[in-house]
């Protein structure tokens, strides 16, 4: 399927997919047009770059967890990304819990100063 198909079916814009293509998260061959053309399963590809970036992972982790996701699965490596995703979810927690504290901190001086 051609890139705009692609954006269609997985509402990516095309910008976000020459991005993840860039990024070595997606691949297509190209046509002698130029033109990208992108295998099938490149929907369920996009579907999860999408879902993990949601999610807060930035494009260097997922380059590491899309295989553990999509079907390309090594024993090896996968359970290793998931430290690193529970290293993660714990720096998020801790800017949480200081960004927290900071509106505390905000709040309070802002009803002493009202």
């Amino acid at each position: 399927m051609q890139i705009g198909e692609l954006s269609s079916r997985t509402g990516a814009s095309v910008r976000s997919l020459r991005y993840y293509e860039q990024q070595g998260l997606l691949t297509s061959d190209r046509l002698p047009n130029g033109y990208r053309v992108y295998p099938e399963n490149s929907v369920a590809i996009v579907e999860t770059i999408r879902s993990l970036l949601d999610i807060g992972l930035p494009t260097a982790l997922i380059t590491d967890v899309l295989p553990c996701t999509v079907g390309e699965r090594s024993e090896a490596a996968c359970p290793a990304l998931l430290e690193q995703i529970e290293a993660l979810r714990a720096d998020v927690r801790t800017r949480a819990e200081r960004l927290a504290t900071i509106e505390e901190s905000l709040t309070s001086y802002l009803l002493a100063n009202a």
